[in-house]
């Protein structure tokens, strides 16, 4: 996996939870809390996920094949949906079945000091996470927000480990909100409503994570900003007068591909064509490098034909966004 893709964000995150996962289960078994099982398999699940992204990441460096003529790429998605399942059904339902079950048969905590040093002890790694991926965000993130970054980001890895590691901070202040009610009071109801809401928080985590990678699994087009770049490289006003029409596909978080009709002289040679041709490509792979893929056909531009609009059985899903067809 590339540097962006975020490995030592995922690293420093598998190697927090796997910590915090044992002594959460540890202070589970002295004092009984709900409240610190459901935060265990929390971050167990957690631990589980950031193995999965690393195993993509591997799995999507593997070399094109003839059945897989374009690589690899989107097994990185695919690992990142299976994230967000695992994040909802291991960790969130489990919470929530958890939560109910104390509430419905509650009892007092034993031994407070093993969850509440737990707690703490937690906080602090979950934390020493967090500002690992923040920091390695901001390399990519650039002047987007923090929502904008999550929904757009091209590579999955960095928004889920970013969205994990601010689940588990919340998650363990509403353990220890629920740990710290149910010892103030003496009712062990407090640890299942505190532990309900740990699974709540989980589910809506993952129904985001499901909804942004399940878009990537689909095929996201290159951001506004590589597109712009692409089309300013593809003419070059000579030979490539203009952009007829053009999809752009992310066949992984850093492999693009390029498709354009582009509109030629119609006295031009094929000899100055194919120069033509091979000078855009080398341009939009200056411009953009992750532009690895590109399929570039030449054509003569008439405007009768720009004027009847985009021919919808030409062009998948509809209608081109930025035009006319010929």
């Amino acid at each position: 996996m590339s540097a962006s893709g975020g490995t030592k964000a995922i690293v420093a995150a598998l190697a927090a939870n796997l910590a915090i996962a044992a002594s959460k289960f540890v202070a589970f078994a002295f004092s009984g809390s709900s409240s610190m099982l459901a935060e265990g398999v929390h971050s167990l699940a957690d631990s589980g996920n950031q193995a999965l992204l690393l195993v993509g990441g591997k799995k999507a460096q593997r070399e094109a094949t003839p059945q897989h003529p374009f690589g690899y790429g989107r097994e990185r998605y695919i690992y990142a949906f299976l994230v967000s399942i695992i994040l909802f059904s291991v960790g969130g339902m489990f919470a929530l079945y958890e939560g109910y079950e104390k509430i419905k048969h509650p009892h007092e905590i034993e031994h407070w000091y093993w969850p509440v040093g737990v707690l703490v002890f937690a906080i602090i790694a979950e934390t020493f996470s967090f500002r690992t991926a923040i920091k390695e965000s901001n390399s990519l993130r650039g002047t987007k927000s923090w929502k904008e970054f999550v929904r757009h980001a091209k590579a999955p890895e960095l928004p889920v480990v970013l969205l994990e590691d601010l689940g588990a901070l919340v998650g363990l202040v509403l353990a220890l909100g629920g740990v710290g009610l149910a010892l103030i009071t003496g009712d062990g109801v407090w640890d299942g409503i505190g532990t309900i809401c740990i699974g709540i928080l989980l589910v809506l985590i993952a129904i985001v994570l499901a909804v942004e990678t399940k878009s990537l699994l689909l095929g996201e087009a290159a951001g506004v900003e590589d597109v712009q770049k692409i089309e300013a490289a593809i003419v070059d006003g000579d030979t490539v007068t203009r952009i007829i029409h053009m999809r752009t596909l992310h066949l992984g978080p850093e492999e693009l591909l390029v498709a354009a009709k582009i509109a030629v002289q119609h006295e031009d040679t094929a000899t100055e064509v194919a120069s033509a041709i091979n000078a855009a490509e080398a341009r939009i792979r200056d411009a953009v490098p992750i532009a690895r893929v590109i399929y570039l056909e030449p054509d003569i531009y008439s405007e009768t034909e720009a004027a009847k609009g985009p021919d919808r059985d030409a062009t998948p899903g509809g209608p081109a966004p930025h035009g006319a067809g010929h």
